[in-house]
């Protein structure tokens, strides 16, 4: 490699504009050096337009490695060396010096190096990492009585309180803000004043039980719940607009319209399941009787309703029934495996499937995920397939 010649070196154009089997002589920039401030990164054509229009963020803890996200998606950043020198030349106005691309006399034009790149920044896309947020959100859940309609929650706190804004758990959480939505919406969490919580169980079973009440006795259709009467109704009661209006999203969904409301049935009755199963382990008799009484007369228990919620165990000639709810288990694929196989050495399909189905890790199918994390076994060819952890 040359020296550099000034008044004869050329930046980024001599090489675009260089043709097919032609040559360049090449030289040190007068600014060469590591340049650790740079390095390069490969770009898929589809992301391209998110990292031109700025787009995308960097996320991740000191601790842990970064993740690129844009809108939607989450990236791992993984280094790549390159088995051949890699030479960056900068555009002739990025690092003025003397480095208009012009020809000397007699002398042919010299392209400025400024940096050699031993490899570069690749993305591949991952499933978001969100088990974090579920730690963070379960350390101060939203507790009865906490709050009422004129308390102003920015008063009641200092930063030692475990509360997050949003700008703290993107800062947080290794996820896209699409993604990180979605988690805070499965995981029922809702914003008050600015700051994301969970709601403590006893809570809503409070304000559940006297939504249900009321209903009686002003003879409300489970079906056509009007908003404004009910979220009038719990806040005399009590409870704010906005724990009563999450109440409705959480155990109902809208019907057409913009103010009527139909309880779930199953939302509510794996509610009543999950309160009973607190206790501990119950026989199968006495939990469904049990779990019939708390329901609202107008629902109808079925325990296929509690698939990914429960598990049962056969000890002599009777059935037991136990809280095991896919929402407590982790979302990497690895950890909810290990989890898994904690608890059972060996699950049928029928047993398995429900709390593996949610698991989506971009690039493997189901069956890929199977094949990674267990072994199958079937003894017989019209046998339940049976697996272990691998």
């Amino acid at each position: 490699m040359e020296q550099s010649h000034p008044g004869c070196d050329g930046g980024a154009e001599a090489i675009i504009n260089l043709k097919p089997n032609s040559t360049i002589s090449i030289a040190y920039h007068p600014l060469f050096g590591p340049h650790d401030d740079m390095i390069l990164l490969e770009l898929d054509e589809k992301i391209l337009p998110d990292v031109l229009d700025q787009r995308i963020s960097l996320r991740g803890q000191p601790d842990e490695d970064a993740v690129l996200c844009t809108q939607s998606k989450t990236y791992a950043v993984k280094f790549v060396g390159n088995s051949n020198s890699v030479l960056l030349i900068p555009p002739t106005d990025q690092f003025p010096h003397k480095s208009n691309i012009k020809k000397c006399t007699g002398e042919e034009v010299v392209a400025s190096v400024i940096k050699v790149a031993l490899g570069n920044m690749e993305l591949v896309e991952i499933a978001p990492k969100v088990d974090k947020l579920k730690l963070l959100l379960s350390m101060n859940p939203l507790k009865l009585g906490e709050l009422t309609e004129t308390d102003d929650l920015d008063e009641m706190i200092d930063v030692d309180t475990g509360l997050y804004r949003w700008n703290d758990l993107t800062d947080m959480i290794q996820a896209s803000d699409e993604e990180l939505r979605t988690a805070l919406n499965a995981l029922s969490a809702v914003e008050i004043n600015g700051y994301w919580r969970t709601v403590d169980d006893n809570y809503m079973d409070a304000i559940l039980n006297i939504l249900l009440q009321n209903s009686i006795l002003n003879d409300w259709s489970l079906d056509a719940l009007n908003e404004d009467e009910v979220v009038g109704v719990l806040v005399s009661d009590g409870f704010t607009q906005k724990i009563a209006r999450h109440c409705l999203q959480v155990f109902g969904s809208k019907v057409e319209g913009d103010s009527l409301w139909r309880l779930d049935e199953q939302k509510v009755c794996v509610h009543f399941a999950r309160g009973i199963l607190k206790g501990g382990k119950m026989k199968m008799d006495n939990f469904m009787k049990e779990w019939e009484r708390k329901v609202p007369e107008r629902m109808n228990v079925n325990f296929d309703m509690l698939e990914g919620e429960v598990l049962t165990e056969t000890l002599g000639i009777q059935t037991w029934v136990y809280a095991f709810s896919i929402s407590s288990l982790p979302c990497d694929p690895a950890a909810r495996f290990a989890a898994l196989f904690n608890e059972h050495k060996k699950w049928e399909w029928r047993d398995l499937n429900p709390f593996i189905r949610d698991l989506s890790v971009p690039g493997l199918s189901s069956d890929a995920l199977l094949l990674k994390y267990t072994r199958r076994s079937q003894p017989t060819p019209d046998s339940e397939p049976v697996f272990t952890m691998r």
